[in-house]
């Protein structure tokens, strides 16, 4: 077992603070859950759409997400898919999505910080 103590001498002599921080962020198991009437009432709307099939707003909404900030689970390509949560004022789409997983989708997680941070949307929607 490496001791914190030396974790923090060798941080200090290479400047990898900000890479452990960001290693310790990629922990799927860190995820916070949110309850569905939690969230803003625009993701109420996407959920909606989502179960019905469509149609969405954006051209994007229903792409495949590839969890590149491995903050998710890791599954294989295609098993997530991400969709706008619209954030009033915004110019463009705006920072909010909701990412589900399986299809039909059987696990739905939302960010609220374009994928920054995630909560799983307990109960499922």
């Amino acid at each position: 077992m490496i001791s914190s103590r030396f974790l923090k001498g060798l941080r200090r002599a290479l400047g990898l603070a900000p890479l452990l921080v960001a290693l310790a962020a990629c922990n799927p198991t860190a995820q916070g859950t949110a309850d569905a009437a939690d969230l803003p009432p625009e993701a109420t709307t996407t959920l909606a759409l989502i179960r019905a099939g469509g149609p969405f707003p954006y051209r994007k909404d229903g792409s495949v997400f590839q969890n590149r900030e491995r903050m998710l689970p890791e599954k294989p390509r295609g098993y997530y898919r991400e969709y706008t949560v619209p954030t009033p004022g915004s110019p463009d789409r705006g920072a909010r999505r909701i990412v589900t997983g399986g299809e039909p989708p059987e696990i739905y997680y939302y960010t609220g910080d374009h994928y920054r941070s995630f909560r799983r949307i307990s109960p499922r929607p």
